[in-house]
């Protein structure tokens, strides 16, 4: 039919449903099928009969195959392999063959057929329809059962009219109904794109698109659309889902490189590029080369050097006629970049003609084979340069380059020449290159008027070009000029690290400490190191090497300063748990930096603790643990040395904090060490107790802690001691230190039964020890001389038996006779306490190594009790005398 009929008119119109459109649809083709069968009917017999009568006309010998002739075949029918007669006749006649038809009996009889115009266009129709049913054949089929096809057709229908809500229910229910359809997906989504809802629209296709994935058109429509809503990475996942079933694809695979690029994953691009690469047909050497430059650029930027190297080879490998300037320029670059200068003359002779004469050494022994090494040696010892005069200017530098990293000078002079002749103001980055070069092969003399005719231009006036300015003059021995060079680098840069460094290192040796000081101020402002970690790492460097000149210099105060502000930044965290600031404070006219103990209300709290130290590390791990633990002890004993104990305290308390000190045992002991040193010298006592504490629960067989413990407990004016002894008694029972400790405790606090057991234990224990006996003597002289008291006299005559022991086992000296006197004077033995007093005058004291004399001896505390038995008894002249003679200043 060549018009639409009238139950689809009617549908379209709306005036009938889908349900009567298909019903009056079947009828019709009802109809239209009996009708030709009937006309097929009667042509069939008048055919017959013609036939007939025309096969019967012949001999009797021809009738028996007119009954078993075949039926003539229609136009549409078709043979054994599934393509109709009239097709291949077709073909045939357009090839020009004959086509060939068997007979029963094995006769083969060729015919001849001519096609009309007419049987020509209906056997193009064929081929139209055989072609249409392969296309249908290949696609994938649908999911969509025959129950639903029919409302898929009629949600498809509703779209075309514009009822969108009732398409949309249509294909909800058929989604419903098969899930795994991809056909109402795909609708939703048309629909949703005409509503301009972009989003949803997206949504819809890409389900459509993964239930048919093979439709990679509809996937590059979804990257298109995810782009649009700035989702690169859904559009990169759509591109390769398109490159999946497309791989050829040139367009698809650069669409998805580039957007690999943006989301700055370079690996993956660069892979999409190889890919396309080897995908351009050979004649297509004009975009394989350009590709091949972009590439080697993207890995060169990335610092894959090996890969850029590889691109650029294979590119000059596989078109070299097509090598331009630009790539020979870029493989050289390459090559000189990666210190295969070797390779890089290679490439420069093979592409630009130019020629390297070399001298040819003839052997003048005859018979004599020389070294294969020696030879190649000789035999590439270059003498000139040959260039062509199209070659440009920055090729010839390239040659220059790797003529000085061979240590070939001789044929650079021309070109050097002539380069120089060059303006600096257009050819200033050639220059930098020669004169880095000259510089890296120690060819100072040779870099320097390259250099300075870029520091006197107006382009490449530059801290950089001013730096390497520098280093050639201070490399020549011009230390002055190179100082002057080096200021200009800190004016142009001050944020330039190195630069100020040999700027200080210069002006020391000038003699210029102050200008060397001055070098290393501060670059950064407190605001900026708290938030960039890399500026906090330049600021500790440059603190170091300030710290390090200062107290070369002696200047302690500010060398004091330096070290803290480096401190601080370690321990920022650890001063924040202890409780402890640093701050600035005017001192005899000067400012100077002070560690000071501070409120919790003044300190503000870190929230995360652990995110902060762990920034701290990050920030500090420009100088190693140890590092800082060798500048941590030499602050801590500075700050001993000035007198500023109280800030060695704090100091030390900051580190205990800090994690990296704590957790090593080695160093938290040797912190602990400290502080007890720097509390004692403080006279903080209270504190010290708290240190020796720790340290004899830790180890109670040192007698030097002992020692230390009591003079601090002795100081502190403190009871807490005594608890502390106890407890640590009950648990090393047998330790003598702790007995004569305990002892003490009992004898002052007046308990002279439990004194008189300790020290009757450590007599035991050690009986030729004098102090024991010393002690349990006078036990018994303080129990005799209480108030009420039974059997005195045997406790006066325990009491000096001990005493006299203790005399015999100390021998006679000063310290002797000091404490029988003594103890004779408590009894009130006036007489025999100044026969003792006497004796002990007349004694020498002891010189004992490390300790002034007058620190042990007696003379004056001799003297002194002397006088008071005098004066009691009324003799004021010897009075007069003893003092005089032992106790005036």
């Amino acid at each position: 039919m060549s018009s639409f009929s009238s139950e689809l008119i009617d549908y379209l119109e709306g005036k009938i449903s889908f349900e009567e459109f298909e019903i009056l649809r079947e009828e019709r083709k009802a109809k239209d099928k009996d009708l030709v069968s009937s006309q097929e009917a009667g042509d069939g017999e008048s055919e017959e009969d013609e036939a007939s009568h025309f096969d019967c006309a012949g001999p009797s010998t021809s009738r028996s195959p007119c009954r078993r002739r075949k039926k003539k075949k229609t136009v549409l029918e078709e043979s054994d392999d599934g393509v109709s007669l009239p097709v291949q006749k077709a073909f045939a006649s357009m090839l020009g063959e004959v086509a060939e038809e068997g007979e029963a009996d094995g006769k083969e009889v060729e015919q001849n057929e001519s096609l009309s115009a007419g049987d020509v266009f209906a056997l193009e129709m064929e081929l139209n329809r055989e072609n249409k049913k392969m296309m249908r054949e290949r696609r994938q089929r649908s999911k969509l059962p025959r129950a639903l096809r029919g409302l898929m057709g009629e949600a498809n229908i509703r779209y075309a009219r514009g009822e969108k809500e009732d398409a949309i229910t249509m294909c909800m229910e058929i989604i419903r109904q098969a899930p795994l359809a991809y056909e109402p997906f795909s609708t939703l989504a048309m629909i949703y794109e005409d509503q301009g809802d972009m989003e949803k629209a997206l949504q819809f296709g890409l389900i459509a698109a993964h239930l048919n994935p093979s439709d990679y058109e509809e996937w590059v429509k979804l990257a298109d659309m995810s782009l649009e809503q700035d989702n690169i990475k859904q559009a990169i996942i759509c591109y390769s889902k398109a490159i999946k079933y497309n791989p050829s694809n040139v367009r698809y695979l650069w669409e998805r490189s580039s957007l690999y690029e943006q989301v700055g994953d370079h690996k993956q691009a660069m892979d999409g590029y190889r890919r396309i690469l080897n995908l351009l047909p050979p004649t297509d050497g004009e975009n394989f080369m350009q590709l091949s430059r972009d590439m080697a650029k993207s890995y060169y930027e990335t610092n894959d050097l090996q890969s850029s190297m590889g691109v650029m080879e294979e590119a000059l490998n596989r078109y070299p006629h097509l090598a331009t300037n630009e790539c020979v320029n870029m493989a050289a670059e390459l090559y000189i970049t990666n210190r295969q200068h070797e390779k890089a003359l290679q490439v420069m002779q093979q592409f630009c003609g130019i020629v390297l004469e070399r001298d040819s050494k003839e052997e003048k022994g005859k018979g004599q084979q020389s070294d294969g090494k020696q030879a190649d040696k000789e035999e590439g010892e270059i003498l000139g340069v040959l260039i062509p005069e199209d070659v440009p200017i920055d090729i010839r530098v390239k040659l220059m380059i790797c003529l000085i990293q061979q240590h070939v000078f001789e044929p650079l002079h021309p070109m050097l020449t002539a380069l120089m002749e060059q303006s600096p103001e257009e050819l200033g980055d050639l220059y930098l290159d020669v004169a880095d070069a000259f510089q890296d092969e120690g060819e100072y003399s040779s870099a320097l008027p390259l250099l300075s005719a870029l520091v006197c231009s107006e382009r490449y006036n530059l801290p950089a070009v001013w730096l390497r300015h520098a280093e050639c003059l201070k490399a020549l021995g011009h230390m002055e000029v190179a100082v002057n060079s080096y200021i200009k680098v800190v004016e142009m840069a001050p944020l330039h690290l190195e630069a100020r460094l040999s700027l200080s290192t210069l002006q020391q040796q000038l003699g210029n400490p102050d200008g060397a000081l001055q070098a290393l101020q501060p670059m950064y402002d407190p605001e900026t190191l708290a938030q960039d970690s890399a500026a906090a790492q330049q600021e500790l460097k440059l603190l170091l090497h300030r710290s390090i000149l200062l107290r070369s210099q002696s200047r302690m105060d500010d060398y004091l300063d330096t070290v803290l502000t480096m401190l601080a930044m370690l321990l920022k965290v650890a001063m924040n748990r202890a409780q402890v600031c640093l701050i600035s404070r005017c001192n005899s006219g000067e400012r100077h930096l002070y560690l000071v103990k501070v409120s919790r209300e003044k300190i503000s709290d870190i929230e995360d603790q652990e995110a902060a130290y762990l920034d701290v590390i990050g920030k500090t791990s420009v100088l190693s643990r140890d590092d800082w633990w060798q500048l941590l002890l030499r602050c801590v004993c500075v700050m001993c040395e000035q007198n500023r104990f109280g800030e060695a305290e704090l100091l030390v308390d900051s580190s205990l904090e800090y994690y990296s000190f704590y957790d090593d045992r080695v160093k938290r002991k040797e912190l602990e060490y400290f502080g007890l040193s720097a509390a004692i010298l403080d006279h903080n006592f209270r504190k010290a107790y708290n240190y020796i504490r720790l340290m004899l629960m830790d180890n109670v067989e040192r007698p030097q802690l002992w020692n230390i413990f009591n003079q601090v407990t002795m100081h502190s004016q403190d009871v807490r001691h005594h608890r502390f002894c106890l407890r640590l008694m009950l648990k090393n029972p047998e330790n003598h230190a702790l007995c004569v400790l305990n002892g003490h405790n009992a004898f002052v606090s007046g308990s002279f039964k439990h004194a008189l057991g300790q020290y009757v234990q450590t007599f035991r224990a050690q009986p030729t020890e004098p102090l024991y006996s010393l002690c349990v003597g006078l036990t018994f002289f303080h129990m005799a001389s209480q108030k009420f008291v039974v059997k005195r006299h045997p406790l006066l005559l325990q009491g000096f038996s001990f005493l006299w022991r203790y005399a015999e086992l100390r021998g006679h000296c000063q310290e002797s006779f000091y404490n029988l006197g003594r103890a004779l004077q408590q009894l009130g033995l006036s007489h025999l306490a100044i026969l003792y007093y006497q004796k002990a005058l007349s004694c020498t004291p002891p010189s004992l190594e490390g300790i002034d004399g007058e620190q042990v001896d007696l003379a004056r505390e001799i003297a002194y009790n002397l006088s008071l038995i005098y004066q009691a008894s009324g003799n004021k002249g010897m009075v007069q005398h003893l003092l005089h003679t032992y106790c005036s200043v």
